[in-house]
């Protein structure tokens, strides 16, 4: 099981700080990222959080996934890879 998790349905008030405070029960927290909109800088909703070993992110998709958080219930699942963007 890959380390990387990907975060939906985000509050779009979340910070990186926020996020990662949250997540950091379930372990050790390498690196958060919030995807923002290039044009307004405000946050399209939804992130990426790295976590120290495989066990620790799948403890955090099982207490965090559908569950609410701020008010709205988060997906959760590991990370896909990125796919090239073709141009």
């Amino acid at each position: 099981m890959g380390n990387k998790l990907y975060v939906g349905n985000l509050p779009y008030t979340i910070t990186l700080e926020s996020l990662s405070d949250a997540f950091s029960v379930c372990g050790t927290v390498e690196s958060v990222k919030i995807i923002t909109d290039r044009e307004t800088g405000r946050s399209r909703g939804f992130g990426f959080i790295e976590m120290a070993s495989g066990d620790q992110a799948q403890e955090a998709i099982e207490k965090f996934n559908g569950n609410d958080f701020n008010g709205r219930p988060l997906t959760v699942n590991v990370a896909k890879p990125q796919t090239p963007k073709h141009r």
